[in-house]
């Protein structure tokens, strides 16, 4: 066949397949292209799951009368005007291909009015290339943007569209995502004639938290912690999930750079190394995170739908979020952890008996102080049912080891044992209540934590192999390994480069004795080369360690004395994680004074 120039309906059209492959990715699309117009409210109406009609109104600046069509030609956008300006992109779009790639495969109605203008113009288009001239339309200042027949004219892809209800919760998915990613914006949705959901403008915490709740729901906001951290020129936030409100499936993840919903695995993998420790197996984290980023520092322009971005410094973001992240699991709770408190309870513990309750370091809530003020977490289960889950608290008390109570009437977080129940619990009283403690999980996450701290003290023992094992690698993979000679060294990894694609390992962790040589080094190699770091191999030693320390750990039906289940108390005081044993399960929770008067009726 001879060599054509395509019709500018077919470029659109093909063009469409990159962005538009459901009607959520048409709502997508218009919705960024309200918040870059400045519109602080958003009205949508969906019928049929989006393929009748998808309709997007907004209160933004509006677009010109002349200016209508060449909204709808392609390559035309205000939004960047040189080569800098793409690399100092602070749009949500800014190709200019989103509005003529709908209007080639939908019957397409923009309705538009600025402040200069006394009235809006109309702009119709029928999937075809031309569009008529614009005519007089009453509109208040902003842009509608009505689509229907989705895919009318392209019937193969038409076919491909789901249910009306699965398309309607892929178009839900999407308002969500971005209600979050824009507190200052009222969104309301609604679908075949019903109100489907109303979010108002959040300008404070309090307000930004109810979003969060109606998003991602109410549970989701009392089991996490609100963190703020800045550093390494970046700057993060959100709300992060307690470890306990762990999920089946990664369906509560939500992460912006810089306002953008993305899925990027640098990002996936540092947050999953975060929560390694203290996830239960299989179980997917739940979060709402924002990082704020130099725009020159990433490249937002890596995908055609814009949901992957490309850091510049990939090690240095990817390093970042993983400690920052870590140590908030570790050390601040949900808030990391606070015990499952009701918001309203009041401290068990008399003045006199204990005059004075004293938070220690990272306990990240307001206990009472003497006065019997009222006891209030930063963040934490509402109270009325006796909770299965509760989250790592981390370094609550800076208490001295001694096991026994001491003379001076202060009482710790976990307060003191009273008896061991089957030889498995450990009762003890706090000022709230009764704390139930799982004694070998407990010990066990106390006894990882000291292996961990013993290993990174005095480094990676090597023992060397009998027969220096000869991989094949890449010769990628040779050069950073040659590079890399003494990061692999400082981990227990002796190895020379013997040829162009080819190692020889003559030493291995000790630690890892017997593993699968060739495979343990591609795959630090193969962190080293994507991330410069060594996530791999510390995953493998961590679950030696885990290993080793559920050996070496207290076990069930041991009887201990008060003494011994006092000094357990505290040891979980002072140690990182200690909410979680190293499968993830519970190794404590807190059942207040009242939640056991309403178990038992009392007082009705």
């Amino acid at each position: 066949m001879p060599i054509r120039r395509l019709t500018q309906q077919l470029i659109n059209q093909i063009a469409a397949g990159e962005v538009i492959d459901r009607p959520a990715a048409v709502i997508k699309e218009l919705v960024e292209n309200s918040l870059d117009a400045g519109a602080d409210r958003l009205d949508l109406d969906i019928e049929q799951g989006g393929q009748r009609l998808m309709r997007v109104r907004d209160n933004g600046c509006g677009i010109p009368r002349d200016e209508l069509t060449l909204a709808l030609s392609r390559h035309a956008t205000s939004k960047i005007a040189s080569l800098d300006d793409l690399e100092h992109v602070r749009s949500l779009g800014f190709r200019g291909e989103a509005l003529p790639s709908i209007a080639s495969v939908s019957r397409l109605t923009l309705t538009s009015c600025t402040a200069d203008e006394a009235a809006g113009w109309r702009l119709r288009g029928d999937g075809h290339e031309r569009f008529a001239s614009p005519e007089p339309a009453a509109h208040p200042q902003g842009t509608t943007v009505e689509v229907r027949d989705l895919f009318f004219n392209v019937p193969a892809r038409r076919k491909f569209l789901r249910t009306e209800r699965t398309e309607y919760q892929h178009i839900e998915e999407v308002v969500r995502r971005i209600a979050l990613s824009r507190f200052d914006v009222a969104v309301r949705l609604n679908h075949n004639g019903k109100a489907q959901f109303e979010l108002r403008l959040a300008d404070d915490a309090e307000a930004m938290g109810r979003r969060v709740a109606a998003v991602c729901s109410e549970a989701f906001l009392a089991e996490s912690s609100r963190i703020e951290h800045a550093g390494a020129g970046m700057r993060l936030w959100g709300w992060l999930g307690a470890p306990t409100f762990s999920r089946a499936q990664p369906d509560l993840q939500y992460f912006y750079v810089n306002g953008r919903m993305v899925r990027d695995k640098l990002v996936s993998h540092a947050l999953r190394l975060a929560y390694q420790d203290v996830l239960y197996h299989g179980r997917h984290p739940a979060y709402v995170l924002f990082l704020e980023i130099d725009p020159v520092a990433v490249d937002v322009n890596a995908h055609p739908a814009k949901a992957e971005v490309r850091f510049r410094d990939s090690r240095l973001v990817h390093d970042y979020l993983h400690r920052t992240l870590k140590e908030a699991i570790a050390t601040r709770g949900v808030a990391v952890g606070s015990p499952a408190v009701a918001e309203n309870a009041e401290p068990v513990a008399t003045t006199e008996r204990h005059p004075e309750l004293r938070p220690g370091p990272g306990l990240g809530l307001d206990l009472p102080q003497q006065g019997g003020a009222t006891y209030r977490p930063t963040a934490g289960p509402s109270g009325g049912q006796v909770r299965e889950q509760l989250a790592a608290f981390g370094r609550l008390y800076a208490a001295p080891p001694a096991a026994a109570m001491p003379q001076t009437g202060e009482t710790p977080p976990l307060g003191f044992a009273l008896a061991q129940l089957g030889g498995v619990y450990v009762l003890a009283e706090n000022a709230y209540g009764l704390v139930l403690v799982d004694m070998h999980a407990a010990h066990e996450r106390i006894t990882y934590e000291r292996l961990k701290t013993a290993y990174g003290i005095e480094g990676v023992r090597r023992q060397p192999l009998l027969l220096p094992a000869t991989v094949a690698v890449s010769r990628r993979e040779a050069d950073a390994a040659e590079s890399a000679a003494e990061l692999l060294l400082r981990l227990g990894l002796e190895v020379d480069r013997v040829g162009p694609e080819a190692l020889r390992v003559r030493s291995i962790p000790a630690m890892l004795s017997g593993a699968d040589v060739s495979q343990l080094l591609r795959d630090v190699l193969g962190d080293i080369v994507e991330y410069g770091d060594t996530a791999r191999i510390e995953a493998e030693v961590n679950e030696v360690l885990s290993t080793m320390a559920c050996h070496g750990s207290v076990r069930a039906n041991r009887r201990l004395t008060l003494d011994e289940m006092n000094s357990l108390l505290r040891d979980m005081e002072r140690t990182e994680r200690s909410g979680q044993c190293n499968h993830g399960r519970p190794t404590w929770t807190q059942m207040t004074l009242g939640e056991l008067d309403r178990l038992f009726l009392r007082g009705r």
